[in-house]
C-alpha cells in the first residue's frame, strides 16, 4: 500500500469545505487513469493538488510527461471535477 499520496488542499478550504472534498474523487479518478495505463512511480512525483480561482494547480516534484499532465485534465474536466481543462503544472 502506497502512503505518501500527495497533500491536496484548496483556496478558502476553511469557508468552504466543498471546495477541498471534491479534489477527493479527481484525486481518485486520475489514480485510477495513471493505473490503467500502467504509469509507474506516477504518485511518487505529484507533490501537492490544489485548486485555486477555479484551477486545479498540481505540484511536481519530478517533470511529468504529457501522458501525466492528461491524467489530471481528463478528470478536471469530467463531471466529478470542475468540467473545465483549466490545469496548471508547477515543477
Amino acid at each position: 500500500m502506497f502512503l505518501d499520496h500527495p497533500t491536496i488542499t484548496a483556496t478558502n478550504s476553511l469557508t468552504e469545505p466543498d471546495r477541498l472534498e471534491r479534489l477527493n474523487p479527481v484525486y481518485g479518478y486520475m489514480s485510477a487513469l495513471a493505473d490503467r495505463s500502467g504509469a509507474e512511480r506516477f504518485i511518487e512525483k505529484v507533490t501537492q493538488v490544489r485548486v485555486h480561482k477555479g484551477s486545479l494547480v498540481v505540484f511536481w516534484n519530478d517533470a511529468p510527461s504529457a501522458a501525466e499532465k492528461e491524467y489530471f485534465v481528463q478528470a478536471w474536466a469530467s463531471k466529478i471535477g470542475d468540467g473545465s481543462r483549466n490545469v496548471e503544472h508547477e515543477v
